[in-house]
């Protein structure tokens, strides 16, 4: 079998270089430090803590982070695990960042031999770096620096969970660096992770419709969708933030005396492209988990209850507990409570007669300051001939449209309206006239017993005589103009001997 030995051994001093950053923490495991109960405490377990602390405080913005900052939150991720007073864990605070950082200031270093090489070298790295000094309150101030942030990537757990901060991060190193053609293949790998958890989420989907089987599994699941909306929420805003950086880099190097100006324009312009495009994509994940969070957990919920109601038994889960257990007088009202009705009394109080009453009127103020008086028999008999003049010339157009145009329904007959532009379809008394003969249903002069009606509708019966109009109600409604709608008619004219037969 033959093996390639410089190929094997290709890329060895970074190898060993990945393996140097986990040093830092192989050295706190063998540190033996105990709390007050003399319990050992786990170092390591701790400086991974402290650097995970670090990385959350850098997401956020929140770059003024000393000794008590970190004190404060070993001590409350350690309380229910180790007996450590708060000065205490100052000084266990002060152990781990020195061990990250030495005090000497030199970074600290890694000695192996390369096998690539055949030589035997140093690798220096830095996981924290100072970051301001406030010197009111002489505090030092810490982040981390490359090397950490690369410590961490190399944690499985973490670098899936937070793969899409890690490269923007990295991005923003690198632009800063001027290292344009490798800001561009981290944008490609931030694509890539893009896609992964959009799948990912999708995957969610199906396992949170198959998966939820009880309220507690409902609650983690929605907990579990909150924590992912609120970190694609944050990475978005860091989206814009690389935005409006790329934007300040490109107008830098536009108006800087660069010896590759133009080379390095087109790479920014096209990082500026391809980030946005990244971005968009980025911003279908916060839609499409928001709609996983409403649709599917309120799907798999609605599950829950109509399978807890199809496994309910009245008679096992309610008859038999209270046949079985003696219950005292407060249980037995607590197990009955959901099967009682409210109470409900039928009861009139005569002190509404005296409760404040609200009379709305549209009258006029002289026809409410008089008594109230019957209309002028001329003026109703006026208002009823204009109504059946109006209803005549409807029932005239209908006669003449149905000999030519074969009119069977109302739908019909609006559509011949139309077509003529006629403007009765706006005509208020059109659909109360269709009305009145749907009301009176088959139209023929015995039909129409009320004085009144039998007024408005004489040339009408006149008109149709001695045939017989039959208006039968269909489903579908009818909206011809914005203002008016009717339900559709059939519209049937018949001969009074058919009738009779």
């Amino acid at each position: 079998m033959f093996i390639n030995k410089s190929e094997l051994t290709s890329g060895y001093r970074e190898r060993m270089r990945r393996i140097a950053l986990m040093d830092s923490l192989v050295e706190l495991q063998n540190k033996k430090t105990v709390d007050l109960n003399g319990v050992r405490i786990d170092m390591q377990g701790l400086g991974m803590l402290t650097l995970l602390f670090f990385f959350e405080r850098r997401l956020a913005r929140q770059y003024e982070t000393g000794v008590k900052d970190l004190s404060r939150f070993l001590s409350e991720m350690t309380r229910d695990t180790y007996h450590i007073n708060f000065s205490t864990m100052e000084t266990i605070s002060r152990m781990l960042i020195t061990n990250f950082r030495p005090t000497t200031g030199k970074k600290r270093s890694y000695s192996f031999f390369n096998w690539e090489t055949k030589e035997q070298e140093v690798i220096e790295y830095s996981i924290l770096k100072d970051n301001g000094f406030d010197a009111k309150t002489q505090t030092q101030y810490y982040t981390l620096d490359e090397d950490g942030l690369e410590l961490l990537f190399a944690t499985k757990e973490f670098y899936n969970e937070f793969q899409i901060s890690i490269n923007q991060l990295l991005l923003k190193q690198q632009i800063k660096k001027g290292e344009f053609h490798s800001a561009i293949r981290q944008i490609g790998e931030m694509e890539i992770a893009v896609d992964t958890l959009q799948e990912r989420i999708r995957n969610m989907e199906n396992e949170i419709r198959r998966s939820i089987v009880s309220e507690t599994t409902f609650e983690r699941y929605k907990k579990l969708l909150d924590e992912i909306l609120e970190r694609l929420e944050r990475e978005d805003e860091e989206f814009k933030a690389l935005q409006r950086f790329i934007q300040e880099t490109r107008d830098m190097i536009y108006s800087g005396d660069l010896k590759d100006q133009e080379k390095s324009l087109k790479l920014i312009t096209r990082i500026a492209r391809e980030l946005e495009n990244v971005h968009y994509e980025h911003a279908d994940l916060i839609k499409l988990t928001v709609n996983l969070r409403t649709t599917a957990l309120t799907t798999a919920q609605e599950t829950l209850y109509y399978t807890g109601i199809q496994s309910f038994n009245f008679d096992q889960d309610i008859v038999s507990t209270i046949l079985s257990k003696p219950l005292s007088p407060n249980l037995m009202k607590a197990v009955l409570h959901p099967f009682l009705k409210v109470e409900e009394n039928p009861i009139w109080s005569p002190l509404t007669l005296f409760a404040e009453q609200y009379i709305i009127s549209e009258r006029r103020e002289h026809e409410i300051d008089s008594f109230l008086t019957a209309q002028a028999e001329s003026e109703q008999e006026t208002y009823q001939k204009t109504v059946a003049e109006i209803y005549a010339d409807i029932m005239n157009k209908f006669l003449e449209a149905y000999e030519i145009n074969q009119i069977k329904t109302l739908e019909d007959f609006m559509t011949y309206l139309k077509k003529d532009s006629d403007d009765l379809l706006y005509n208020r008394y059109f659909y109360s006239f269709w009305l009145l003969l749907y009301h009176h249903s088959p139209i023929r002069s015995e039909t129409v017993t009320d004085h009144d009606e039998e007024r408005i509708l004489q040339r009408v019966l006149q008109l149709i005589y001695p045939k017989t109009l039959e208006v039968v109600e269909l489903p579908d409604v009818l909206t011809f103009v914005d203002k008016y709608s009717i339900q559709n008619m059939s519209l049937i004219l018949k001969e009074e001997k058919d009738e009779l037969h």
